[in-house]
């Protein structure tokens, strides 16, 4: 046997691909070795850009002593959770079953069959912090498999019973209205830490598709207050050391309640869903500061994420394995960089304190009120981004994920659109096009690739209808029928693939398979869930498909998919901020602009309509007749004209977009 990842499609799996553990993919052979030897499956799952992850790569599946032990008593599979979330979400609901918590790197025990029967999380090599060593875990794992397996095969079924259990459809719940969504937004502000900005206490993540949803309340709702929130957060995340305040982009989280110390890592996703709220707020109140976030992170998705067929994942949170060494400054390291008067007002601007914010007196880059000097700080800037490009660089995952990627898509295309960047919708559809030839092989779509090869995974529930409200984004911000009718057949594939036939409205986030249960969580988390992808999808293809029929099917699942969240925005609603915004936009009507552009038409009316229109509304433009909200629909006096529609009523047309009423 010998260590088998190296042609892996992940750089995660390909970073063990030196270990002396005779790691293998996931895959049927190694669970036949497993039956053939008679030994338990070990199951390790991460990501590459998470720190304990690294940790206990060095630690224990460097040591030749442990790997040894590891190979004798085991068949070691290897996952990136990234690559498969179906595994890691049956495996992960294992973990916090067994020990009532889950996180990465997650280690599991398993029978040859797949059901788990013992679950943690990081190991140490040897004991610390009362933790057992890994080889101690390693010994009583294999003496338990040979000397009581008839516990091991009781406890791996009780397990499995219960992931099957709670994998089951939600119940539908109370009725999406008006009441049901304000009291959700209510929940959500009130647990608002009105000091710091944002929801929660520490660790402090990004609340991005709260945000959203938070957005369209005030737009959709006229909550004044769910907008002072979102403002809030969103200033605070931006000036603290969440955000990258040299080169832009957005980091994991914050260690701290504060958006001072954050987990150096970014992640595709968290970007691309903070660019859409930032660009929302941007063209809602024109805000400079949101203006110029939107503007960095392009910067930084395309400086630092650009692969040449998509976006990468993720950066590390490490760099040589220490934290934060690329990101944070002394006072000491500015003077050498700036000299004397400019190191100390940066070190003031940027509150670099000789006590530190970080470790060792280092601190994180924060800029909590805007320069006294804006050329100065742009001369600063520059030169500090200057000096960090010759510190070691943390290491990139070049894996392209097709939903993440997606995210980014529709993020680019919308503010593109509102904020007049032309070259921003073209870099989205430049994108699209490479997914679309890409991760489609004979007509499925696959979940990632990795230097412009294709993986083996199959494309998630996520993937699809990430992609779907991507594409139609695209065709709506261009008016090419392309992406609307690629956007239908994905739309379609996914209802097929993924649809409860026992639940209506419930969805599936895997698909079919062999795992020991087939997954789904309609909770928002870190991205938005699958099924409230695919609401979003469902609702705005309602409103785009050119047969009444098809459109009319499409309103009824996204209903229906609706009445399933009603539980969850109800009970959680700070893990239901996509399903929020969907709602809102549902039941606002959902509203529609179709733009009848002139034969010379210069497309100002479009834009000026892109600009003015609530979140979630659906906007055409073309000539009359050219689409099916365009029917019948043309010009005024020669002028293009906007015809506002909410549900099937529409008004007059109108050729300014300050006429446009959305009461």
């Amino acid at each position: 046997m010998s260590n088998l990842l190296a042609s892996s499609s992940s750089p995660y799996l390909r970073q063990h691909a030196e270990n002396p553990v005779h790691w293998r993919e996931w895959s049927d052979e190694a669970f036949a070795q497993a039956r053939r030897r008679d030994v338990p499956i070990l199951l390790s799952v991460g990501y590459a850009a998470c720190h304990w992850c690294h940790v206990m790569a060095h630690e224990t599946f460097e040591d030749p002593a442990l790997a040894a032990q590891m190979n004798e008593g085991f068949v070691c599979v290897k996952v990136d959770r990234e690559e498969r979330p179906d595994i890691d979400a049956i495996y992960m609901a294992a973990t916090v079953a067994m020990t009532g918590q889950g996180g990465w790197p997650m280690t599991c025990f398993l029978t040859p069959d797949g059901e788990p029967f013992y679950c943690g999380t990081y190991y140490p090599p040897e004991p610390r912090g009362g933790m057992p060593g890994f080889g101690q875990v390693l010994h009583a794992i294999t003496s338990t498999w040979q000397d009581r397996r008839d516990e091991v095969h009781q406890a791996a079924q009780s397990v499995t019973e219960h992931l099957r259990t709670n994998s089951g459809a939600i119940p539908p719940g109370p009725g999406i209205d008006g009441q049901l969504l304000a009291a959700a937004v209510a929940s959500v502000l009130a647990d608002e830490d009105h000091a710091a900005g944002g929801f929660g206490g520490a660790p402090k993540f990004p609340p991005s598709a709260t945000l959203e949803g938070l957005l369209r309340a005030y737009e959709l709702g006229g909550d004044p207050n769910a907008l002072a929130a979102a403002e809030r957060a969103c200033s605070a995340m931006a000036r603290g050391g969440l955000y990258d305040q040299l080169a832009g982009g957005f980091a994991r989280y914050t260690v701290d309640a504060g958006w001072v110390v954050p987990h150096f890592e970014k992640m595709l996703y968290d970007n691309a869903l903070l660019l859409r709220a930032y660009a929302h707020l941007a063209r809602r109140t024109g805000d400079p500061l949101a203006l110029r976030v939107v503007d960095e992170t392009v910067g930084f998705l395309d400086d630092a994420l650009w692969t040449g067929h998509g976006y990468a994942s993720s950066l590390d949170a490490d760099t040589e394995g220490v934290e934060g060494l690329t990101y944070v400054w002394t006072p000491a390291q500015l003077r050498d960089v700036l000299g004397e008067d400019d190191g100390a007002w940066s070190a003031a601007t940027f509150t670099v304190t000789a006590e530190g914010t970080f470790e060792d007196g280092a601190s994180t880059l924060q800029l909590l009120s805007d320069p006294d000097d804006l050329n100065r700080f742009a001369s600063v800037r520059a030169r500090l981004l200057a000096a960090r490009a010759q510190r070691p660089q943390p290491t990139r995952d070049d894996k392209v994920v097709l939903a993440w990627n997606a995210l980014a898509i529709t993020a680019l295309a919308e503010a593109g659109a509102t904020l007049d960047r032309p070259a921003w919708i073209e870099r989205a559809a430049q994108i699209a096009d490479t997914l679309w030839a890409l991760h489609r092989v004979d007509g499925d779509l696959r979940r990632v690739s990795l230097g412009g090869r294709v993986g083996a995974p199959q494309a998630a529930l996520d993937d699809h209808a990430a992609f779907v409200t991507a594409l139609l984004t695209l065709h709506q911000v261009t008016g090419d029928l392309r992406w609307r009718e690629n956007a239908l057949t994905l739309l379609d594939a996914a209802i097929d693939r993924f649809a409860d036939p026992d639940a209506p409205g419930a969805y599936f986030d895997a698909p079919p398979g062999a795992l020991i249960t087939r997954p789904r969580d309609p909770v928002d988390g870190a991205t938005p869930a699958g099924a409230s992808l695919l609401a979003e999808a469902l609702l705005t293809a309602s409103l785009l498909a050119p047969d009444e029929g098809e459109a009319a099917r499409y309103a009824t699942l996204c209903d229906q998919s609706l009445a399933r969240a009603g539980l969850i925005l109800e009970k959680m609603p700070r893990s239901a901020g996509h399903w929020l915004a969907v709602a809102l936009a549902r039941l606002a009507g959902p509203w529609q602009v179709a733009v009848a552009q002139s034969d010379s038409s210069d497309g100002e009316l479009a834009a000026q309509v892109r600009r003015v229109v609530p979140g979630g509304t659906v906007v055409v433009a073309g000539a009359r007749d050219s689409l099916p909200l365009l029917q019948d629909r043309g010009p005024v006096d020669g002028a293009d004209a906007a015809y506002l529609c909410r549900g099937t009523v529409c008004g007059l047309p109108v050729t300014s977009a300050n006429d446009l009423s959305f009461d």
